[in-house]
């Protein structure tokens, strides 16, 4: 055989492979094999893999961190939620995300969630609340610094991250000072979406019976942490006017926020900024990485 056919062989079998990968791979899992496929962020290696933060098989997270550091002063973290709408994701298919933040200087915790309909509001709210005190108790064995925690997230993730920056009670109800987060940078978040619309807002908390409790935008207070909201203004999954309602109630409390609106971007775009390939089509990273690191103190 010769080495001509090998090569066509070869060739043949990768595009093969690559088609399996993109038909039965999950948007985010095909967005991480192209992310851990293109050159960039060498500085960044995961660290740890599925350490339990609770005692559900659920409840497990990821650590990525600098390969390098000038020095051994603590790093700021970010914990980095994912979306999905509450019924789908895993912290697997986003490791682009913590890649992309440990490249930027920060140890990244990426946490999975219960997921419906396993469960409903607000056991994601808890188990974000339960990272957040693992990180605490836990992120200076990785080199992270435990008074400069920050959150961030997309999507559903991004609603759980502003619940616990707004909503103080889902820490203190775990023992965590809510002021431990020092600031959250959110991706096409919904903040205000009552009375709901979508089926998996619908399934997710229309049993609650205490409606309004569900929405960030409820908890909005002049004492927040600094907040980083930002949407594309193409995005039709969650309407920018989610960021644009409380970014506008904050304002209007004397809070710290910054509303970022990138003009003709859809819902994925903000989180396709974070990966590699895509990181020309929106500036998401460094401006949240700037926003998160200028917070953290």
């Amino acid at each position: 055989m010769s080495i001509w056919i090998k090569l066509l062989i070869a060739i043949v079998a990768i595009v093969a492979a690559l088609g399996l990968i993109l038909l039965f791979a999950s948007p985010p899992g095909v967005l991480n094999f192209i992310n851990s496929h293109t050159p960039g962020d060498g500085n960044a290696e995961q660290v740890a893999d599925g350490v339990a933060y609770g005692t559900d098989p659920a409840q497990k997270l990821d650590v990525w961190a600098p390969r390098q550091r000038a020095d051994a002063t603590p790093l700021p973290v970010v914990i980095f939620y994912y979306g999905g709408g509450w019924v789908k994701g895993s912290r697997g298919e986003y490791g682009f995300a913590g890649r992309a933040f440990a490249a930027q200087g920060f140890i990244a915790v990426l946490p999975d969630y219960r997921l419906v309909p396993g469960v409903r509001f607000p056991v994601f709210v808890q188990d974000s609340a339960l990272a957040v005190k693992w990180v605490r108790d836990t992120i200076a064995r990785y080199g992270g610094d435990p008074k400069r925690i920050t959150l961030s997230g997309h999507s559903a993730g991004a609603y759980n991250a502003a619940m616990l920056a707004l909503d103080r009670h889902w820490l203190t109800d775990i023992g965590v000072d809510p002021g431990i987060v020092r600031a959250a940078a959110l991706l096409a978040g919904p903040y205000d979406f009552y009375p709901f619309e979508k089926k998996r807002s619908i399934d997710a908390m229309s049993h609650w019976p205490r409606l309004l409790e569900t929405q960030p935008i409820q908890f909005a207070r002049k004492d927040a942490p600094p907040l980083w909201l930002a949407a594309g203004t193409a995005d039709d999954v969650v309407r920018p006017y989610n960021a644009e309602h409380l970014a506008k109630r904050l304002k209007e409390l004397g809070a710290p926020v910054t509303l970022r609106l990138y003009p003709g971007q859809s819902h994925n775009d903000l989180v396709m900024g974070l990966s590699k390939p895509f990181r020309s089509r929106s500036p998401t990273l460094k401006e949240s990485s700037d926003f998160l690191k200028a917070n953290s103190h």
